[in-house]
């Protein structure tokens, strides 16, 4: 029987306690997970490429059936590429909605190998975004609660340095 396996990309700036919800949201799911570390030309990431995907295989390390990728291209095409037949996204509010639905329908048109799936966070992590936490740790918050303890280290020694 084939694996039933989906994606999940993002920038991932810094991945976050929300981020790790829904990646054990969707192992209920699929048997494998990639986690798909994205550039994105149109965000100004802090951290580079290869400190995300660093961040996120540590994050992931004791969750079986979790890969971690780098992608700089379109993601219904990596997903076609390693026969993953699901994209999934996160959906914290209806603010994501309008933007979620036209990629996901711009991806169907790319690709009707490919489906997205949308899942909501769990009420505990329902507000937070990578940016916010940026924004907190910025202002010197305490950001413990929101990110893996050695995200929170980096991002504040990053933060001290810009």
């Amino acid at each position: 029987m084939e694996k039933r396996r989906a994606i999940y990309p993002g920038s991932f700036d810094p991945v976050t306690y929300g981020h790790l919800d829904l990646i054990k949201r969707a192992l209920l799911l699929f048997d494998e997970i990639i986690v798909v570390v994205a550039i994105n030309r149109e965000k100004q990431t802090l951290f580079t490429l290869d400190e995300r995907v660093g961040f996120m295989k540590r994050a992931v390390k004791n969750l079986k059936g979790v890969e971690v990728d780098s992608l700089e291209g379109l993601t219904v095409e990596y997903a076609v590429a390693r026969k993953a037949r699901t994209i999934i996204r996160g959906l914290r509010a209806t603010s994501d909605f309008d933007y979620e639905f036209q990629m996901a329908i711009t991806n169907r048109k790319l690709s009707k190998e490919v489906e997205t799936v949308f899942l909501m966070p769990s009420e505990a992590h329902f507000y937070l975004s990578s940016r916010l936490i940026k924004e907190i740790a910025a202002l010197k918050g305490d950001i413990g609660a929101y990110v893996p303890p050695f995200v929170a280290k980096r991002l504040n020694e990053r933060l001290l340095t810009v």
